[in-house]
């Protein structure tokens, strides 16, 4: 395999923040290895489709999925710990599957103005289990969108059209919601964004990502009390609970400060918890975790079962009032289909247990991590949240290693495991919360094997 030149410089970093990328050199041997069938494949895909960083063009080509397999037309059988974050409960879970086929014979389609009862059964549901005291919702077919409604009743509540968030962030690829988002990948070329989007460096990073002193010390929440000070008229703080790929928390009382800062400065806090909702950090929300209640909260790409696009909003009632404003209307907002679906994925969690499951399982993945660390001292940082997983690689001089980390990928994908590098050099795991101890020990035993390959440790 070639080797690719040496990347760790910010612009670079700055470009790998949300994944791996698919223009390396590493990504283009893995893509000689694929057979015949699988070539024809995906040079048709790349024919047909726009060409795009982290996806097309495509690594191999899925037949089927289930649980926490991918069974791949080169790789055959893959372990997805990465799966675009829709994957809480597994693919085609078999409870989800029928729900959903059962709804396919009694109403597939609600049109605007007119409602149906799985849609007004999922509200009720989401809201009894709400942080949020006095909850609404709205539901959107996806979690851009969710955030752009978001938006838009911290617009309409507010009267501002400000908002603060952070560096490193991801809320959606639209052109709103990379306003606010905090990846370069997503903002590079796309200019002029929306005004009035200010940004603030995020509360926690890995220690290979810090910078000088100076810079570090504005990730304290005085920071944010000053910057809303002296720019007056803040809508809206956007956040998300912590960085998932990272898996990183905030400072201990971070959001209690942010909280108080926002109540002070009559601006709302929004939460975006798109890629962890239900389940993932052990708790229904991330919020929990933390002890604080955001004012609006947007979760997605798990509430559809990983099965059918969907997000929501959850915010307090005294939010509503753009009742003669469309905020969204989206074809499929109250949808019967997935309604019946996200329903079923919290009929799930409740029925077996997978909150409580993935702390556990979390508590002994990070175990398993940790002693992985004093094998290969080259790991740097180890981080879990539930069964948000993330190890750090590091070169000698403590920077960020972005060649192993690619490289490792690679071997643990020729061995059946796939997952996702962040910030260039981060492993971050994410395996379906129904996961079993067994495949666990599987992907943890195989990751062993990958990074002692590297570093030439048998």
């Amino acid at each position: 395999m070639k080797k690719s030149p040496r990347i760790n410089t910010p612009a670079r970093l700055d470009a790998r923040a949300e994944g791996d990328i698919n223009t390396t050199p590493g990504r283009q041997d893995r893509q000689t290895l694929v057979n015949l069938e699988t070539r024809d494949l995906l040079d048709q895909d790349a024919r047909f489709f726009f060409h795009q960083s982290l996806s097309t063009p495509c690594l191999d080509v899925v037949n089927h999925a289930s649980g926490v397999f991918l069974d791949c037309l080169s790789a055959g059988r893959v372990m997805d710990f990465h799966g675009n974050s829709v994957h809480q409960v597994g693919y085609a879970h078999p409870h989800i599957v029928a729900a959903m086929k059962n709804q396919l014979d009694r109403l597939v389609f609600c049109p605007r103005r007119f409602t149906c009862r799985p849609a007004i059964e999922l509200a009720r549901e989401l809201v009894k289990r709400s942080p949020i005291p006095h909850s609404k919702i709205l539901l959107a077919p996806g979690g851009a969108e969710a955030m752009g409604m978001a938006m838009k009743i911290a617009r309409h509540a507010t009267g501002r059209y400000k908002t603060i968030s952070f560096w490193d962030s991801f809320h959606g690829a639209g052109l709103d919601t990379c306003s606010i988002g905090g990846e370069r990948l997503f903002r590079d070329g796309m200019h002029p964004l929306l005004p009035g989007c200010l940004h603030a460096p995020p509360p926690a990073v890995p220690p290979s990502h810090r910078e000088i002193p100076s810079l570090e010390a504005m990730r304290d929440p005085g920071y944010l009390d000053y910057l809303m000070r002296k720019e007056g008229d803040i809508g809206a703080v956007i956040a998300e609970p912590f960085r998932y790929s990272f898996a990183l928390d905030p400072p201990t009382g971070y959001w209690q400060q942010v909280r108080s800062i926002c109540d002070k400065h009559g601006a709302l806090l929004v939460f975006d918890e798109i890629p962890v909702c239900l389940g993932r950090t052990g708790h229904w929300f991330a919020c929990e975790r933390y002890s604080v209640v955001p004012d609006i909260l947007v979760i997605g790409k798990g509430l559809g079962g990983g099965i059918f696009p969907l997000a929501a909003i959850l915010a307090h009632s005294g939010l509503d009032t753009a009742r003669d404003l469309a905020l969204g209307h989206y074809t499929h907002e109250k949808t019967p289909l997935g309604s019946a679906t996200a329903l079923a994925v919290l009929e799930v969690i409740e029925t077996e247990g997978l909150l409580g499951k993935t702390r556990d399982q979390g508590n002994r993945a990070l175990a398993a991590l940790e002693r992985l660390k004093l094998k290969y001292p080259r790991m740097g940082s180890v981080t879990g949240i539930g069964l948000q997983l993330a190890i750090e690689l590091v070169d000698h001089q403590g920077l960020p290693d972005v060649e192993t980390a690619e490289r490792v990928l690679y071997h643990c994908l020729s061995l059946g495991l796939s997952f996702k590098v962040a910030g260039g050099n981060i492993l971050s795991l994410a395996p379906p919360l129904t996961i079993t101890g067994e495949a666990l020990d599987q992907a943890l035993e195989i990751l062993d094997f990958a990074l002692g390959r590297e570093y030439g440790i048998k």
